[in-house]
């Protein structure tokens, strides 16, 4: 009987062994959602680093700009990297959601593309202008082209403002709101003369940075691509490194070598 009871013990030890393997080995798996390149390159690369010091870090990529904070959101995931500030919080505001920027990344260089003219002048009167259909890119699409001097925006908006807050317009411009993702399409469109866009985005035409017609001159640190958790785990062990994994030297090395034409390390 000693000795049945011993298997017993015996067995039982290992199984609780196992579960508490497994459990140790869960805890060291941090679940980021992403969207796109080079998005999901610097997870990858961070990843590597991660693995040097016995974490596992997951890659989940999504296909809309959606997506990726609703999985945050509902604890699907531990973090994403997709965005800036301003779209974390209107997704927070829309959501009634609890996300919380933690470190940012880089800067996109972003601006105005044109397929059929060259200079600034040279852009007719009337013609149609693609711009974001989201609030916080909208603002910055419209700062943009104050910067240029083709419209103004009401004193003190900034990156803030909507068409609504255009005081002047100049060439009177009509504006065609598009979703980010669809953006690169209106490229080809007979009546746009000017279309808004990430290197993300329309790289997917054969385009980037240098093919702009003009680019932003004054970056907002607020527009930075954002590392996001939730107010519930942004100091937690698994955030903690991975704030510090995304912020290596071998993030800001593959930045600067691999994408020095279409963004700025912001660390």
């Amino acid at each position: 009987m000693k000795k049945v009871w011993f298997i017993f013990i015996l067995l039982f030890s290992v199984i609780i062994s196992g579960c508490g393997a497994k459990k140790d080995n869960e805890d060291k798996v941090i679940k980021v959602a992403s969207q796109a390149p080079p998005m999901t390159d610097v997870v990858k690369v961070a990843a590597k680093e991660a693995k040097k010091e016995g974490w596992e870090i997951k890659l989940v990529q999504v296909n809309d700009n959606v997506a990726y904070n609703d999985m945050v959101s509902s604890k699907e995931a531990d973090a994403s990297f997709a965005q800036h500030k301003p779209f974390m919080e209107k997704y927070n505001k829309e959501r009634k959601a609890n996300l919380v920027d933690l470190q940012p990344i880089y800067d996109a260089k972003v601006g105005f593309y044109s397929k059929k003219y060259k200079k600034v002048k040279d852009i007719p009167n009337g013609t149609k202008v693609a711009i974001p259909n989201d609030i916080s890119n909208e603002g910055r699409a419209l700062a943009i082209l104050e910067e240029q001097g083709l419209i103004k925006l009401k004193d003190g908006v900034g990156v803030n403002g909507t068409t609504k807050d255009i005081v002047e317009n100049p060439k009177d411009f009509k504006w065609l709101k598009v979703d980010l993702l669809n953006l690169s399409e209106a490229y080809s469109e007979s009546k746009v003369s000017l279309v808004y866009n990430y290197p993300t985005y329309i790289s997917k035409i054969g385009l980037k940075p240098s093919d702009a017609l003009f680019l932003e001159k004054n970056i907002d640190s607020r527009f930075s691509i954002q590392l996001v958790a939730r107010e519930d785990n942004k100091d937690s062990e698994k955030i903690k490194e991975l704030k510090k994994v995304m912020k290596s030297k071998a993030v800001s090395k593959y930045l600067k070598e691999e994408h020095k034409d279409t963004l700025i390390p912001s660390f």
